[in-house]
């Protein structure tokens, strides 16, 4: 993977609350969740401090249960969808506390688009998928039949799903296979133009032949888009990312660039996880 130039590696997402002066302004996010069964407070994230980089790659990894997907889905605040869920703390996304009161949810996903750990096209037609996040927004309000069929062959285009599906963009996406669903979730967010793009096991329903697609598609999208994956392949994180993070009950242990991160890991728990012994 070739080094990203250092005029692209500035700060886009800061999770902070701030301590004290002494630092540069540290920062930390901190969730809790309520939790279902056991209906009583758990804490899903305690003093997570993290800077994402605009213009990479960036893997959550960690045992399951470590608060890697709860901390994905801070970034776009879709954690509020699942009730009961209190973040406390400072998000900053483009230089704006996205836990701010005065922050419209709809304009924040907007901006931070998320694929899911499963494809979950629109029981729709191909064509009427790719548009549907611009519809709800009103992005293209207004423009003409020729400029909508524009939009959706660029979507399709660069997700390599435009030469397997152009003579049938009227037909239900759901009868797409899984890789090309997974391809089409990712069109639907490109008409928006999202600063980032999270994603949630994108691989894991997929076969080897459709695993490794779809991280060609990824590695092509970091040249316009920050994208943060999570997953529990430690090989897929090795191939597809720039930097790597590991998690573990509700911590950030190791936050380092992902060679570094395998190969002379500096705390004994990342060491452990990644030899197997533990997750």
């Amino acid at each position: 993977m070739p080094p990203i130039p250092a005029k692209e590696c500035i700060p886009i997402v800061k999770c902070n609350i701030p301590v004290e002066k002494a630092a540069a302004e540290p920062s930390t996010i901190s969730t809790s969740i309520l939790g279902d069964r056991c209906n009583s407070d758990f804490q899903a994230l305690e003093n997570v401090t993290l800077n994402i980089r605009k213009g990479i790659i960036t893997s959550l990894i960690g045992p399951s249960g470590c608060g890697k997907t709860t901390l994905l889905r801070c970034f776009n605040r879709i954690n509020e969808r699942y009730g009961n869920v209190t973040t406390t703390g400072e998000i900053r996304i483009l230089d704006k506390n996205i836990l701010d009161p005065d922050v419209s949810t709809r304009q924040l996903r907007k901006s931070v688009g998320m694929v899911f750990q499963r494809p979950n096209p629109l029981p729709i037609s191909i064509y009427d998928n790719v548009l549907f996040g611009s519809n709800i927004h009103a992005a293209h309000k207004g423009i003409s039949r020729s400029v909508r069929d524009q939009i959706v062959e660029e979507a399709l285009v660069e997700v390599d799903l435009w030469d397997s599906v152009k003579d049938r963009l009227k037909q239900r996406a759901t009868w797409l296979t899984l890789e090309q669903q997974q391809k089409l979730c990712i069109a639907r967010l490109l008409p928006l133009k999202p600063e980032i793009i999270l994603m949630d096991e994108p691989c894991s329903a997929l076969d080897a032949e459709g695993t490794e697609k779809i991280e060609n598609l990824i590695e092509r999208l970091r040249e316009e888009f920050t994208v943060v994956i999570v997953t529990h392949n430690m090989a897929q994180a090795r191939r597809a990312s720039d930097e790597c993070v590991f998690m573990l009950l509700g911590e950030i242990i190791e936050h380092r660039p992902t060679a570094d991160l395998f190969m002379t890991p500096e705390n004994e728990k990342t060491e452990m996880y990644i030899q197997g012994r533990y997750g």
